[in-house]
């Protein structure tokens, strides 16, 4: 099992947004590592730290996991969408996704909380000059996010 952290802004769709739905997908991503992530290296199951970005208290919301292997972002495609990429095919398409299920809304890890964790300052979100939406988390840094967001 591999373990995430993905980036959303809440305006956008919030871990509550997905709690709602049971199941979203995770469209939009427009770097090319973080949609390597997903088309490479996620599975089914794998757990998934849901961050609020972008936002007055950026930080960990909830949990959700992995709930289907990657698949073309119809956003790319769609000329009214945000994630509208013209130079994208149907028959090659550029971007990837994958589905995401809600597990658990905790409250929330803050940023800053986590900056002050000396256990979780090996986190790719926390390092300086860091901007992609999905990471890799260790599973040494998912228990020492689940101790936290347990102990409050």
């Amino acid at each position: 099992m591999n373990y995430w952290l993905m980036k959303s802004e809440p305006d956008e769709a919030s871990i509550l947004d997905l709690e709602r739905a049971g199941t979203l997908p995770w469209t939009g991503v427009r770097n090319y590592q973080a949609r390597n992530f997903m088309r490479d290296d996620m599975r089914l199951g794998d757990g998934v730290l849901f961050y609020h970005s972008s936002c007055p208290e950026p930080g960990i919301a909830g949990l959700a996991e992995v709930c289907s292997a990657a698949y073309p972002d119809a956003t790319q495609f769609d000329a009214g969408s945000p994630y509208f990429d013209p130079k994208s095919k149907p028959d090659a398409p550029r971007w990837l996704h994958v589905d995401v299920r809600w597990r658990e809304t905790t409250r929330l890890l803050s940023l800053k909380e986590m900056r002050e964790a000396p256990e979780l300052s090996s986190m790719q979100v926390l390092q300086r000059g860091n901007r992609l939406s999905i990471t890799p988390v260790t599973p040494a840094e998912w228990q020492a996010v689940l101790k936290r967001l347990r102990a409050a």
